[in-house]
Formats: structure tokens, C-alpha cells, sequence
């Protein structure tokens, strides 16, 4: 048994001041007020416990990348470092790739899950940003590896390259490793696309795409309930045509991805999502590449593809973006001062909501029962502590980020 006292929980629907959170074996045994010292006590003075962070949208860190690196481990090392930014649980995320490829990531995913959390983040499964995307809004995605959804007919191969056929058949060989696909409504048989993936379980989401309102819709009435990095590689949202953003925004039933570096979407904007959506409707990403972590000027990969550390982003050698260089506590972060988020509601955002995305309501909450997956915070919100099944995974001292007026309770 364990004792955390002296810090602010932040429950699912508020703060408990001064509290002491137990832990017994893997799960949260009691959270209630500090009522002084036992023997069992780790001090957490004038800090914070939140629910651990749960990234559904990650390519690397450290210079690792998920689907370069599949083949020799990359994905159980990034479970490995993330912990240190206060990450519980993630999603490693590839790009556009060729079916071999494919095949081993997921296979690494599949074993870097099935491994568990003994030392590391929960690897809660694959993020897919598929081959089935729009062409015009691919962003770092490789332009050789697009393909349009599979017809009727098609053969794995066709002038010597392979088909979304061979994409859709690597998919079903590794079903139970893939819970989120990525892909452009608007692309011919994308709705067909759509209900098949959710008939199997997979979560669809929508983006790097140029869809319309109405195809948007039409998508999310055939099950697509979920949207890739908000705002980012799709049209503009306008007051005549709202487009993809507009349709996302307008549907209850769709949970939207937002990259919180500060970067890719204003705080201002991210402000006018969340007040559309709810702290229910928004999840809070890194999209983080390899590059996250690394010096400026470094260099990495994205799948195979170059990149290197930018003043706010990674970027390819000509200067596209190629995903973000932060991490998850230095998004909470900004949700509780640029964005001005109360704590409880950039837990949602960072814990909660992503956790029901990907169908672990168990975790990203701190209630009794629920599995001890948490994060020590000092007052300024940096890591001290990431505990994950009830194990300590990282300890660090921490230091001040903030001023304590910059956040509201």
C-alpha cells in the first residue's frame, strides 16, 4: 500500500485539496483528506495528482520513430520514455506506408501490448493515418504510399505496386492491434470504407482531407466518430462553407483531436472548439514526431522520411510541417494558462476524454476501483511522479513552470 498526501486530487468533476490518495496493488483504494502522516506516505506537498495523460496521436520521441523503428522495438521504447512527460497510455501512430511496413508496426504494437506496463506507458493500441487520405491535404505524408479505398474486384497488386486492397488485407491480419484508422470521406468508396472498418471494431476518424460539409456528415452518419488533429491539413473553417471543421464541430457523436502545442491551432481557436464541443468532445494530442525532445537543428524520421527540429515544429527539408515537437505536460500546460482551462477540464482533455475515445473509461480518471495510472505534478505542473498500474515508472524533483495565479481551480 501506498499514500500520496498533501496535494490536490483532480477528480473526474472536481478538486479534493489537501487530499491523500491511496494505492493498493494496481488500483486506487481511497482518495480522501490528508488527515496526516502514516507510514506508508510519499509527500506530495502544494503538487497536483491528475490522471495520467493519454495520447491517442504520437509518432516518436527522443529521436524514435513508431514505424522506422517498429522492426527494433522502437514502439516499447517510446512506452519506455514517455512516462517522463506524465504519459499513461498511448497510441502509436504511423503514417502512409507500404503493407509490409504496416505489418511489422503493428506487430510491434500488438507485442509492446500484450507485454504490458511493466516499466513503461500502456500501449493501448495503433493509430492509423492510412493510406486512404486526400493527395492535396497529405501534409508530411508520402504522396507514393497514397491509395484510394478498395473496389470491388481489386487485386492486391496492380503495375507492380500494391493496392488499398493490400492496406484493407494487412488490417484485417492485425485487427486486434488497430483502434483508430484515419482517412478523407470524400475519396470514392470511402463510405463503404467507413462502415466496414466500424464493423469491425476499428474507430474511424476523419481527416487529411478536403471533404465538404455534406460528405463530412454523410461519413459520420456511417459511423465515423472521431476527427484528426482539428483545423489542421483540411480546408478552413468559413461561415459559408464549414467543411470538414464545420461538421465536426457541429456533431455531438464525434470526438475531435486537438494538437495543444500552441502551434498548429491558436489558443483562441482551441478555446472556441472546446466551448463547441465540451470538455467531453475535445482530446488533447501531441501528434509529436520523433523530433519531440530532441535539440533545434536536430535531425530524425517520420516513417522514412527526414526531418528536424524547427523553431515550433517538425520539419521536412522544405519546410512542411511534419507534426509537433511538444510533449503531453507541456500541453496540459498550456491548456491551464494560454487556453485558460480550469485543472478538472484539461484532465478531461488530456486523460478522460481520450480515454473513452479509445474504449478505456477505466482509466484517465482518478476514482476509487479504477486502476492507479496518475501523475504527480508540482505546483507549476511539471512531472514529478508518473505512476502506471499502481508502479512508480518516473520520479523527478521537478521545478517550478508557472505561477500559481496564471491557473484557475
Amino acid at each position: 500500500m501506498v499514500r500520496l498526501r498533501g496535494a490536490t486530487v483532480v477528480g473526474p468533476e472536481g478538486l479534493v485539496p489537501d487530499a491523500a490518495l491511496v494505492i493498493a496493488g494496481d488500483t486506487i483504494a481511497e482518495i480522501t483528506a490528508d488527515t496526516g502522516p502514516s507510514a506508508h506516505d510519499i509527500a506530495c506537498d502544494g503538487g497536483w495528482i491528475v490522471p495520467g495523460f493519454i495520447d491517442t496521436h504520437i509518432h516518436g520521441v527522443h529521436g524514435l520513430d513508431v514505424l522506422a523503428d517498429a522492426a527494433s522495438g522502437g514502439v516499447a521504447a517510446v512506452a519506455s520514455i514517455l512516462p517522463r512527460y506524465g504519459v499513461t497510455g498511448f497510441l502509436p501512430t504511423s503514417v502512409a506506408c507500404a503493407p509490409g511496413e504496416l505489418a511489422t508496426f503493428l506487430a510491434a504494437v500488438s507485442a509492446a501490448a500484450a507485454d504490458g506496463p511493466a516499466d513503461g506507458a500502456r500501449v493501448l493500441g495503433a493509430h492509423l493515418e492510412s493510406n486512404f487520405i486526400s493527395a492535396d491535404y497529405k501534409g508530411a505524408q508520402p504522396a507514393r504510399c497514397l491509395r484510394l479505398p478498395p473496389a470491388p474486384g481489386e487485386p492486391l497488386e496492380r503495375d507492380g505496386t500494391f493496392t488499398g486492397v493490400a492496406i484493407l488485407a494487412t488490417i484485417d491480419a492485425h485487427s486486434g492491434a488497430v483502434r483508430i484508422v484515419t482517412l478523407a470521406p470524400e475519396l470514392p468508396g470511402a463510405l463503404d470504407l467507413v462502415t466496414r472498418l466500424t464493423s469491425r471494431g476499428h474507430r474511424v476518424s476523419l481527416g487529411h482531407s478536403a471533404a465538404s460539409f455534406e460528405e463530412a456528415q454523410a461519413a459520420i452518419a456511417a459511423g465515423a466518430c472521431h476527427a484528426t488533429h482539428l483545423f489542421n491539413r483540411m480546408p478552413p473553417l468559413s461561415h459559408r462553407a464549414p467543411g470538414l471543421a464545420g461538421a465536426v464541430l457541429a456533431a455531438d457523436a464525434v470526438t475531435c483531436e486537438i494538437v495543444a502545442d500552441g502551434y498548429h491551432v491558436h489558443p483562441a481557436m482551441m478555446r472556441v472548439a472546446i466551448r463547441a464541443k465540451g470538455r467531453g468532445g475535445v482530446a488533447a494530442i501531441t501528434d509529436a514526431a520523433a523530433a519531440a525532445g530532441l535539440p533545434p537543428g536536430a535531425t530524425a524520421r517520420l516513417g522514412d522520411a527526414t526531418i528536424r527540429v524547427g523553431a515550433h515544429c517538425a520539419e521536412l527539408a522544405d519546410g512542411t510541417i511534419a507534426g509537433s515537437i511538444t510533449t503531453m505536460d507541456a500541453a496540459f500546460r498550456l491548456l491551464v494558462t494560454a487556453v485558460g482551462l480550469p485543472v478538472v477540464d484539461a484532465a478531461h482533455l488530456t486523460a478522460t476524454t481520450p480515454a473513452a475515445a479509445v474504449g478505456r473509461p477505466d482509466l484517465g480518471r482518478l476514482a476509487v476501483g479504477h486502476p492507479a495510472d496518475l501523475v504527480v505534478l508540482d505546483a507549476g505542473f511539471r512531472v514529478r511522479q508518473t505512476w502506471v498500474a499502481g508502479q512508480c515508472v518516473w520520479n523527478n524533483e521537478g521545478g517550478a513552470a508557472v505561477s500559481p495565479a496564471e491557473v484557475r481551480s
